[in-house]
């Protein structure tokens, strides 16, 4: 008998929950509803009418290299007189250096390579392991070159475009297959 009324205390407190627990639910979206109905009437409504934000989303999207206005003459202003002497010429800028820098292939490796030639990761040839690297030099250089710059998938692993550093040139990229190569012959 007490476990028949422990059940049915049980069962009443269990209806008695989830009716609660469903008019909290029912209350909750029925305020969400409520506050987005009023928002899209004033504040959503007050913002989409605000012409600062047209022009805000215009200033966003024009290209970088377009000027938003010509900058205007400045005032003429009278020129004092020209002294007797005349200024020291100034010497010229010198012209900028060519981009002609040996690219440090090491670091280009240790940046970008050996996250995965050290380890052997996805199938990665590692460093200095002249067995696994004789095959893929064997198909030639340009090919290593052109898996490393645009990404390989094969039967024995995959190599991402440029180790997954994007942000690398070809010749950074190049460089660093020459030392992998270098250092498995």
């Amino acid at each position: 008998m007490e476990s028949t009324v422990s059940a049915e205390h049980d069962r009443q407190f269990f209806d008695t929950f989830m009716i609660v627990l469903g008019a909290l639910v029912a209350f909750t979206l029925l305020v969400y509803f409520l506050a987005n109905a009023i928002h899209a009437r004033t504040q959503g409504a007050y913002i989409e009418e605000n012409p600062l934000k047209a022009e805000q989303i215009a200033a966003r999207l024009a290209p970088v290299t377009a000027a938003a206005e010509p900058m205007a003459a400045p005032a003429a202003v009278p020129m004092a007189p020209a002294p007797a002497t005349a200024p020291a010429p100034v010497p010229a800028e010198p012209a900028p250096a060519a981009v002609t820098a040996a690219v440090d292939a090491e670091a280009v490796y240790n940046s970008a390579c050996m996250a995965c030639h050290t380890l052997g990761v996805a199938g990665a040839p590692k460093h200095e392991d002249v067995e696994a690297w004789a095959p893929r030099i064997a198909r030639g250089i340009d090919t290593l070159y052109a898996n490393a710059i645009n990404g390989y998938q094969g039967e024995a692993g995959i190599m991402p475009a440029k180790g997954g550093r994007l942000d690398l040139s070809d010749d950074e990229v190049k460089a660093a297959v020459d030392f992998m190569v270098d250092a498995a012959q």
